[in-house]
C-alpha cells in the first residue's frame, strides 16, 4: 500500500513538472508577439565547389508587429505585419506553433508538399512551428522541444524550404533550401539564427549542396506605439484573413501530397486574395470565393 501511494505522488509531481513546463514554453514562444524593430543578416560561407562565386551579403531593416491570432494550451498562430515608411502595411508571414502535432508537412521541391504522419513516442514534449506565406500557403514545418539555459528559451530544428524570397526571383542554381533553424528568446530580444544549406535536388538522386549560408534575423523590442498604423489594418482586415485560413485549414486536411501554382494567367494567389478581399463578399459568399481561388493555386 505504501509503495502505491508513493507510485501515485511520484506519479503526481512529475505531471505537475511537465505542467510547468509546458505553461514556460508557452510564455516563450508569447515573448515572439510585439513591435519589433529587425535587421535580417544572411552571407554565403561555403561551397564545395571552388569555382562557385558566393552572393552578395544580404542586409535589410524593417518593424514588425507581431499579434497572437489563436492563444491556446497547444496551439498559438502568430500574425507577422510589416510596417513600410511608417504607414503602409504589408502582411507578412504567419508562424503557428502547435504541441505534439503528429502530422506535418514535409517540403519536397518544385513548390511540392508531402504529408507525413510521426510516432507518439517522437513528438512528445515537443512543439511543432509552422511557417506560412504572405497568401497563407505552406511553407516550412519544424519539430523540436524548447531548453531553458542561463535565462533563455532557444529551439532549433532542421526543415527543408522552398527558396527565400529575396532568391526565388534570382537563383536558379538550388531548389531547396534545408534551413538550420535555432530562435532564441530573451526578454528585450528574439533571434532567428539560421545555419542553411542551398540544395539541387533531383528525383532519384542525392542532392547536391551548392552553398551553405549564415543568417540572422534579430528582433528587438521597442514601443509598441510605433505599431499602431498596423495594429489598426489588422483590426479591419483580420476577419478575412482568418477566413484564408480557415479555408486553407480545410484544403489541406483533405489531401496527401500539394503542388502550389504560382500563377494562374497573369495572376498569383495573393493577387487573387486581395481582389476578393475588395469585394466585400460575406459568410457563404466570401468563404466559396476563397476556397475557389485556392482550388485553382493549390493542386
Amino acid at each position: 500500500m505504501k509503495n502505491r501511494i508513493q507510485i501515485t505522488t511520484l506519479g503526481l509531481l512529475l505531471s505537475l513538472v511537465a505542467v510547468a513546463q509546458t505553461k514556460q514554453e508557452q510564455q516563450a514562444i508569447q515573448q515572439l508577439c510585439g513591435c519589433f524593430e529587425v535587421s535580417f543578416k544572411y552571407a554565403e560561407t561555403f561551397s564545395k565547389d571552388t569555382a562557385y562565386q558566393h552572393a552578395k551579403p544580404y542586409y535589410a531593416k524593417g518593424l514588425e508587429w507581431v499579434v497572437a491570432e489563436e492563444n491556446t494550451d497547444r496551439k498559438m498562430v502568430l500574425q507577422h505585419l510589416l510596417v513600410v515608411q511608417d504607414s503602409m502595411i504589408v502582411k507578412h508571414w504567419r508562424e503557428d506553433w502547435e504541441y505534439e502535432k503528429k502530422e506535418w508537412w514535409a517540403f519536397d521541391k518544385e513548390a511540392t508538399w508531402k504529408k507525413k504522419l510521426m510516432p507518439a513516442d517522437q513528438v512528445r514534449g515537443t512543439w511543432m512551428q509552422t511557417v506560412w506565406e504572405v497568401d497563407d500557403a505552406p511553407r516550412y514545418q519544424g519539430v523540436s522541444k524548447w531548453i531553458s539555459n542561463n535565462g533563455q528559451y532557444y529551439w532549433e530544428n532542421r526543415a527543408d524550404a522552398p527558396l527565400p524570397r529575396r532568391e526565388y526571383t534570382k537563383r536558379n542554381d538550388y531548389n531547396v533550401m534545408q534551413r538550420g533553424n535555432r530562435i532564441i528568446v530573451s526578454k528585450e530580444e528574439w533571434i532567428h539564427e539560421q545555419d542553411n544549406k542551398k540544395l539541387l535536388r533531383k528525383t532519384g538522386e542525392a542532392d547536391v549542396l551548392i552553398a551553405e549560408e549564415k543568417g540572422y534575423n534579430i528582433y528587438t523590442r521597442t514601443d509598441d506605439a510605433k505599431c499602431k498604423a498596423a495594429k489598426d489594418w489588422w483590426a479591419q482586415h483580420r476577419g478575412f484573413w482568418n477566413a484564408v485560413r480557415r479555408q486553407w485549414d480545410a484544403a489541406l486536411v483533405e489531401k496527401q501530397t500539394i503542388q502550389l501554382v504560382p500563377r494562374v494567367g497573369t495572376q498569383s494567389l495573393d493577387r487573387s486574395l486581395s481582389q476578393i478581399e475588395k469585394l466585400a463578399l460575406k459568410g457563404a459568399a466570401q468563404d466559396a470565393a476563397i476556397r475557389e481561388a485556392l482550388i485553382k493555386f493549390a493542386k
